[in-house]
Order: C-alpha cells, then structure tokens, then sequence
C-alpha cells in the first residue's frame, strides 16, 4: 500500500529523527516470552496504531512504552531519553476515565500537575486546563463532577488531564472501547482533531480495525505466540478524516487486508 508520509522531526544531517523509538524489545513472564523483538517508531505528529488479537502483547507493549513496567530486554527511548518509568512528557488514557468522583471536571484535569509540582502550581495550570475544555467543547463543564458527566464527556475530561503536562506522545489503550458505538464514533473523530490541533504523536491500542483505519497514518499488525510485529501498514486515506470515509472502496480495502491477514494467522 501506498505510505503516507508521517510528519518527522529531521536531523542537522537533513535525515529524519523518530520521536518514540523502540528496538529489540522483548518481554518474558518467567518462562512465558510475551513480545519478542519489538522494534518501531513515531513521528513527531504521527497517529498510529496496534491491532492483534487478546492475548498478542499490545497492552504489555503500552505499558513499556508508559514506563510502568520494564522490558526484559531492548531499548525504548522518546526525545533521545531511555524510558525508564513513568515521564511527564508520556500522557497515557485507559479505557475507563477513572476520574475522582470528589474532583470537579477542572480539578481532575489540572490533578497530575497537582501530584507532580503542588498545589501552587495546579492553579497557575488552570487556565491551561480551561482552553483545553474549549478544544474538547466542554467549556461549560469545568465545575461539574463526574456523576454529572456522560460517559463521552468524562472520557474528553480524561483527554484533557492526558494533554495538559503537553506531553511528547499520547498512550491511549482502546480509550473508547466502552461508549456506545455512536459515542465512540463521534470521540474518534474528535480525537483527530485535537491530535491535528496540537501536532500531538498518539499511539493507539485497539481490536477494531475501522476504528485503527479511520485514525492511523500507520498501523501495526501484531501476531502472538511471541507478540511481535508482523507487518506495518502504511494508510494513505486523505485529511482530516470524516466517518463517510468507511464506505468508500479504499477504506473498505484497507481493512479487508487487514482482516484478512489476522484471520490468515488464525486470529479472528
């Protein structure tokens, strides 16, 4: 398939400098190898994805990548720094928003700040975290607390804590996984635009492949027994990208292909 070229960061050389770079990456679980060999990168900019079946080490790989567990063997370095625990420049969003019920919708997003640096420096924050309510369009939402939030908003408020130490990659594992299909549709295409927005470099786990299609510039196929990357598939879909887009020829072929080489490994 034709690449579309991710937006990269270059070099004094004139060649181009990943901004999340992995190589070698294993991970073993005593005598159990869950990844093996790991290797890929990200572009400053670049939207990408992982698809595999349960079981073929995304969510293992996410956690590595977040620095909240240690790899067996391999490097993982983001802006020339290995990754050796959790990092401020790493913004990371689960499925669940897991935001304190006590908090208001401002106060959760502003809380990592509160954590790291203090209170003090929270509140400086919160004009920060108030613009990002506007780029989520919950402008009006800053006071509410989460039993006041529907799902689809809290999961934006969740957006909003991720984004605002500016982190230099978003994690997001299958952060919309539990909406219903209409939410999930419309926070996909949000996503987009405050990625677009910020220039922000996301890596995405997910188990749909029109959802990995509709966001990527590149996904990558997992296989399992070890996890490790199977093939890299470059999407050239034009931007910014609208839900129209699933029924057109390309999209549709993009993701037969997809399909077809995880069912062809026996994992759908």
């Amino acid at each position: 398939m034709t690449a579309m070229a991710a937006e990269v960061e270059q070099d004094p050389a004139g060649e181009t400098r990943p901004v999340y770079e992995i190589s070698g990456l294993t991970k073993r679980y005593g005598d159990f190898l869950a990844l093996s060999d790991v290797d890929l990168s990200l572009g400053k900019g670049e939207f990408a994805s992982v698809i595999g079946s349960s079981g073929c080490g995304k969510s293992t790989l996410l956690k590595i990548m977040a620095g909240l567990m240690p790899p067996s063997a391999g490097r993982v370095v983001l802006d020339d720094r290995p990754v050796l625990g959790p990092r401020a420049d790493i913004g990371m969003m689960f499925q669940q928003a897991t935001l304190l019920p006590w908090k208001t919708a401002i106060e959760n997003i502003v809380m990592p700040i509160s954590i790291r640096e203090g209170r003090s420096a929270a509140k400086k924050a919160l004009p920060r975290a108030q613009e990002l309510l506007e780029l989520v369009g919950l402008e009006a939402a800053g006071n509410k607390y989460p039993d006041e939030l529907s799902g689809g908003m809290a999961q934006r408020v969740a957006i909003c804590r991720m984004m605002i130490s500016e982190p230099a990659v978003l994690l997001l594992d299958e952060p919309f996984s539990a909406l219903d299909e209409l939410t999930r549709d419309f926070l996909n295409i949000e996503l987009q635009r405050i990625c677009e927005a910020r220039d922000a470099t996301a890596f995405l786990v997910t188990h749909s492949i029109p959802e990995a299609v509709i966001l990527s510039d590149r996904i990558f196929v997992m296989q399992a027994n070890p996890g490790r990357v199977g093939e890299v598939i470059d999407i050239d879909l034009p931007r910014p990208r609208s839900l129209d887009m699933v029924n057109t020829q390309k999209f549709g072929e993009i993701v037969s292909h997809i399909r077809g080489r995880l069912d062809k490994e026996g994992f759908l």
